[in-house]
């Protein structure tokens, strides 16, 4: 179904709502805001890599209460196991049987606090409920309910104690990203308002409108060279000599997803290049792996992308027709 221009601009309109609902509690970062709405939207997932006490964990409960969902939040430690996460099974001897006791990943906003401080093994529990929406324990599949979003965190700086995380791990995020320190202006509003201790936003819509989001972005228009553009970018970072392994289809499919929402949220029935080019660290960065030599040499994949896109040309047609 083609999504109409009134369709866009209401799109665009809760879209903005929400982001300035969001902007109460998270000061100076609307980006931000709007990357990971925007992911949301396109039913993805958000890495936060960032230093301690930047506001990932108020991100997180602030999008949880303006779409009025569900929040858990999940704080990874080396001996958490994969149950702590999925749930077990428990046996009721009364009614002689098992009954199945969810975890934490049973709700709409997953906070996954410093993710790489869990041994892979418990890492693993997440790989099944990113990808397919669902959590198998003792041979019965069960799903997590939608909308469902994993933010995870973890510390660049602090690296004693880690496991970094595998790179099919991090195919399964949408984006990376951080959020930064607040620049002055920010950080002053926030000192003052610091008596009042956290701050709670009110919901201001509910699950079915997200949804309803969700199934509008599938009706924009995408031209086959915007496409074209995309499929070369993700060819260029196989081919590029710093990286040892390139962007996958996951990654590819990602960005695609993401654009068509970035381009409802301005209004637009249709993508255009600038869409492609403003996402594509945040969509690619984090999914290639650099060669050893390239790390040495202080190389950043963020660099890599950054390059590609300077040197992979933009279509020059017009990208609505």
């Amino acid at each position: 179904m083609t999504t109409t221009p009134e369709q866009a601009l209401w799109f665009a309109d809760a879209f903005k709502q929400i982001a300035d609902n969001m902007e109460q509690a998270i000061l100076g970062k609307r980006h931000v805001i709007e990357l990971v709405l925007a992911t949301t939207v396109s039913q993805g997932h958000v890495l936060l890599e960032d230093v301690p006490g930047t506001g990932k964990t108020a991100l997180a409960r602030t999008l949880a209460q303006t779409i009025k969902g569900t929040s858990s939040r999940i704080q990874f430690t080396p001996d958490l196991l994969p149950g702590d996460v999925t749930g077990i099974t428990v046996f009721d001897q009364k009614r002689a049987e098992f009954d199945f006791h969810a975890g934490p990943i049973f709700a709409n906003v997953v906070l996954a606090d410093e993710i790489n401080r869990a041994s892979p093994k418990t890492q693993s529990a997440l790989l099944e409920v990113m990808e397919e929406g669902n959590v198998t324990v003792d041979g019965v599949t069960r799903p997590v309910g939608s909308p469902f979003l994993v933010i995870a965190t973890q510390n660049p700086v602090e690296q004693a104690g880690t496991y970094r995380l595998p790179e099919a791990q991090l195919d399964r995020f949408m984006i990376k990203t951080s959020i930064g320190y607040p620049d002055d202006a920010a950080m002053q509003q926030i000192l003052a308002g610091q008596a009042e201790g956290k701050k709670t936003v009110p919901g201001i819509v509910d699950l079915q409108t997200l949804l309803a989001m969700t199934e509008m972005s599938r009706g924009v228009f995408v031209n086959p060279l915007v496409y074209d553009y995309i499929t070369r970018l993700v060819n260029a970072t196989r081919l590029a000599t710093e990286v040892r392994l390139g962007v996958s289809v996951r990654g590819a499919i990602s960005l695609a997803r993401l654009v068509v929402a970035w381009a409802l949220s301005r209004g637009r029935i249709y993508v255009i290049p600038d869409d492609v080019q403003r996402l594509a660290v945040a969509a690619l960065a984090h999914r290639i792996v650099l060669e050893p030599e390239a790390e040495f040499d202080g190389v950043t994949a963020e660099q890599v992308i950054g390059q590609i896109l300077l040197d992979v040309p933009a279509p020059q047609e017009n990208a609505t027709a």
